[in-house]
């Protein structure tokens, strides 16, 4: 047993995978003599129950149907055979089990375990309430008995560990299954949950990350068969990131660490909403993460056609809070062949009109926030983008789930219902690397394993952060990481960051843009 941090390398498998794991492992232990996997399962989680609440009053272990109930019951004998005060709670009481679940229970009751028939008031803070209810075999919305069971969890003062998934949330896309008549979701919140066999791709996404709480898994000895399986999803970890950017040598230049354009902001001239914030954070990120030139250039309205209003009379820049590092270009006087180009930021309606230039000389490119909106509108910037793949030149989207829906010609709903499979799908049809933003950020690419992030927090869901991370990325890529390796160091990084912000210190986007290194 181990917990799953930020540190160490982790493949993820959702239900269909996570189940032919289980078939392989149960094959594998037919031919040898030992204990079952469930009876692992629940010595697991006895042990971790004992060491989380070790002078617990009482630990209640609520038991569903399935195999779930049935690793929480082999549990509960381990922890009344330790002399702790074990309640046991069946749903529902007697409904068959399946055979390895139905010989727990036997085992459990033989063993004198005590069972209720309901429950209780509350449980109390001095205890541990144990959710064996449902696991990954959840798979429709929880209503009635099993609803009523979720909320008595969450309303009890006793810290929760779950048995290999909270009881109603979705192990592959982190999405609850249902909610309540008030529209809460329907969903167990742990302090604690021990996945069993394989770590699950949804408790680090979407709602996972807040149900799941402190994540540990016990492979229960089936570490060779993962190795030889394919993995649905891998986790971005520091261990899994490039071993690190080369070293500053005495004899190097500014020229040796990358040239990173930053294009977009739209001017306040063109609709009275000045953007040119946007490219300020994302050169200011840039500068800071290492780039050794980083270039600003502001989008200008286009002369307009006769007949029409001239632009409004505004100054083209505000540059009161402008980086001092960063040189200020005209995009005539970019070399899109020799620089990273991070275009859209900003880039309001403006945008639109030089995307074909910039998709046609930019061998190295990021793509974010406008520049997104104007290629889902446009087919033929479409296919400007997918050519880029056949000359081997490299682009990475950075969309939150909004852009990403445009691109697909879906729904932010239908992208966050399953953030794995959109990520992919985006990144297979426009031929580039995706990093599909949003709680557990998902770096998706043609013929690679996708990468889930578990770093960052809700801290970062304030404007201008995610130009913060187009130009890290862009710093990245501009000092020789390929575009995939450059959008999960970038990814980890950024969210790292905030998870170290001081608490007393409000989190802006100029401030983690600075403290980037």
């Amino acid at each position: 047993m181990k917990k799953l941090g930020t540190s160490l390398p982790c493949h993820l498998f959702g239900v269909q995978a996570t189940r032919e794991l289980e078939r392989l492992a149960q094959l594998q232990k037919a031919s040898h003599k030992g204990p079952s996997l469930m009876a692992m399962a629940g010595l697991s989680v006895a042990k971790l129950a004992m060491a989380l609440k070790p002078h617990a009053n009482c630990y209640w272990v609520l038991c569903g149907p399935g195999n779930n109930g049935g690793d929480g019951l082999h549990a509960a004998m381990h922890l009344h055979q330790w002399g702790m005060n074990t309640q046991v709670i069946l749903w529902p009481t007697e409904q068959a089990r399946p055979p390895d679940a139905a010989q727990a229970l036997q085992q459990a009751r033989d063993a004198g375990v005590q069972f209720l028939t309901s429950l209780p008031p509350h449980a109390p803070a001095s205890d541990l309430c144990i959710d064996a209810l449902l696991g990954i075999g959840a798979a429709r919305a929880l209503t009635g008995e099993m609803a009523r069971w979720v909320d008595w969890i969450n309303h009890s003062l006793a810290q929760v560990l779950s048995v290999d998934l909270p009881t109603g949330l979705d192990a592959d896309t982190g999405c609850v299954q249902s909610p309540n008549a008030s529209g809460n979701p329907v969903c167990v919140q742990a302090q604690h949950t021990l996945m069993l066999l394989s770590a699950k791709p949804g408790v680090f996404m979407a709602q996972g990350r807040d149900a799941a709480g402190s994540l540990w898994l016990d492979t229960l000895g089936t570490d060779e068969l993962q190795s030889q399986a394919q993995a649905d999803a891998r986790l971005n970890t520091k261990q899994g990131l490039p071993a690190g950017l080369l070293a500053h040598t005495h004899a190097s230049h500014k020229g040796s660490w990358g040239d990173v354009a930053v294009i977009g902001g739209e001017s306040m001239a063109v609709r009275g909403m000045g953007m040119t914030g946007a490219v300020d954070l994302a050169a200011s990120a840039a500068l800071h993460a290492g780039a050794g030139r980083v270039m600003s250039c502001y989008l200008t309205p286009t002369r307009p056609a006769t007949g029409s209003p001239p632009p409004i009379a505004m100054p083209t820049v505000d540059i009161a809070g402008y980086e001092p590092g960063v040189m200020r270009r005209q995009l005539e006087a970019l070399n899109l062949r020799e620089l990273t180009v991070l275009c859209g930021c900003g880039g309001g309606q403006v945008v639109r009109a030089h995307l074909p230039r910039i998709l046609q000389q930019s061998p190295e490119l990021v793509l974010d926030a406008d520049a997104l909106n104007a290629i889902a509108q446009d087919p033929w910037l479409k296919d400007l983008l997918r050519q880029r793949s056949a000359k081997k030149w490299h682009t990475v989207l950075t969309p939150h789930p909004l852009e990403a829906a445009r691109l697909l010609g879906s729904n932010t709903a239908s992208v966050q219902h399953d953030r794995l499979h959109a990520a992919q799908q985006l990144a297979d049809d426009l031929q580039c690397v995706v990093l599909l933003k949003g709680s557990g950020s998902v770096i998706a690419a043609p013929h690679e394993t996708p990468v889930i992030n578990p770093t960052g927090n809700g801290r970062l869901a304030t404007g201008g952060t995610g130009d913060v991370l187009a130009g890290l990325l862009a710093a990245r890529m501009a000092q020789g990481l390929a575009p995939f390796a450059a959008a999960c160091m970038a990814a980890f990084e950024h969210g790292a960051l905030a998870d170290a912000w001081p608490e007393n210190l409000a989190l802006t986007a100029s401030a983690l843009a600075e403290n980037l290194r």
